[in-house]
C-alpha cells in the first residue's frame, strides 16, 4: 500500500508500478515515479487523478478510454447523458483508409462536467490524450464543443461527440 505521494508505511521508501494497486500501466509507473522522486526531493507535487488515467490497447482497430462509462457514473449518482461521433463521417478518416469506430463522451447532465470518454477507430491512442487532459481539469462538454480543432483531422470526432452531447453534432 502507498499514500498519493507514493510513500508506502515505512517513510522513507515508495513503490511505484506493478508492486502497487495503481493500473499495470507503463505510463502510469512512469509518472508515479516521477511524483515519488518530486516528493522524495522536497519539490512541488501534484498528486495523481487515477480516474484521468489513459487506458490503450493497441490492436486494430485502437481501442483507449479514460474516466467513467455509463453505468459506474449512474451509479456514482451522476445524472449521465452522452454524444457518440463516427470516424466514418470525417474526411480525414476517408483519406486515411479507416473509417471504422467513433468517439464517444460521457458526461454529467447538472454540471455539464465531461465524465469519460470512449475511442474506437484509427489513432485512438492517441487522440485519448485530449480526453485525459480534459478529465484531469474537469472540463465541460462545452469547452470541448468550443474549442477549435483543425480539419481535416481525427480529433474532430472529440469535437462532434460533444456537439452530440447536446443533440447538434454538425456534420452527421
Amino acid at each position: 500500500d502507498v499514500d498519493e505521494y507514493m510513500r508506502t508505511s515505512v517513510p522513507h521508501i515508495y513503490a511505484i508500478g506493478d508492486v502497487t494497486a495503481s493500473p499495470a500501466l507503463a505510463h502510469v509507473a512512469s509518472r508515479e515515479g516521477t511524483l515519488a522522486v518530486d516528493h522524495l526531493a522536497d519539490r512541488h507535487v501534484q498528486t495523481i487523478n487515477y480516474r484521468a488515467v489513459p487506458n490503450c490497447t493497441y490492436s486494430h482497430p485502437e481501442v483507449a478510454s479514460g474516466g467513467l462509462t455509463e453505468r459506474p457514473a449512474r451509479e456514482a449518482g451522476y445524472d449521465v447523458v452522452g454524444g457518440k461521433f463516427p470516424f466514418a463521417a470525417l474526411g480525414k478518416a476517408m483519406i486515411v483508409g479507416d473509417t471504422g469506430g467513433f468517439v464517444k463522451i460521457v458526461a454529467d447532465k447538472r454540471y455539464d462536467e465531461v465524465l469519460g470518454i470512449h475511442i474506437i477507430g484509427p489513432k485512438a491512442t492517441e487522440l485519448i490524450a485530449e480526453a485525459a487532459l480534459g478529465i484531469k481539469l474537469e472540463t465541460t462538454v462545452e469547452e470541448i464543443a468550443n474549442t477549435i480543432h483543425a480539419h481535416p483531422t481525427l480529433a474532430e470526432a472529440m469535437l462532434e461527440a460533444a456537439h452530440g452531447v447536446y443533440g447538434e453534432a454538425i456534420h452527421i
